[in-house]
């Protein structure tokens, strides 16, 4: 089983942008986000540690401006953490390991599928193609991931 952390190194190696979102609880402006029309299948994964956090199969647009997922890959990877920050009642999501903040839930998603909407920053996530799941050591994840076209 795999150890995913925040070392100082991967930190470093951010951008100022994904440092911004993911270690000061920033927020990319909408609609500006990499991965956002980002259609392939594969699986999200925390910038900072790697731990794995979306699946392209519960991903959707939400018209919101932010990549948009129905639920986590592996729901202990991800905490949801009450957040009164702008005056307002959000409830916002950091990856468990590698305490990045990654965006906020809602309850206004697709009823057919929870009825959430985990509203993401592109910042906060590294994309892993199915293609390469497997030689990066998400294999186990692959059967939550649609195939490839």
């Amino acid at each position: 089983m795999a150890t995913y952390t925040k070392t100082a190194e991967a930190v470093a190696a951010l951008s100022p942008e994904q440092y911004r979102v993911t270690q000061q609880s920033g927020t990319e402006r909408p609609g500006t986000g990499p991965l956002l029309k980002n259609k392939d299948p594969g699986i999200y994964v925390d910038i900072v540690s790697g731990e794995p956090l979306f699946a392209s199969s519960d991903k959707y647009e939400s018209g919101c401006g932010w990549p948009s997922f129905t639920k986590p890959i592996e729901p202990a990877n991800v905490e949801e953490i009450r957040d009164a920050s702008l005056g307002m009642i959000r409830t916002e999501v950091r990856s468990a390991h590698g305490d990045s903040h990654l965006g906020h839930v809602f309850d206004d998603g697709p009823r057919d599928r929870g009825g959430l909407r985990y509203c993401i920053n592109s910042a906060s996530l590294r994309f892993v193609h199915r293609d390469d799941m497997a030689a990066q050591g998400y294999e186990s994840y692959l059967p939550q991931v649609e195939e490839v076209a």
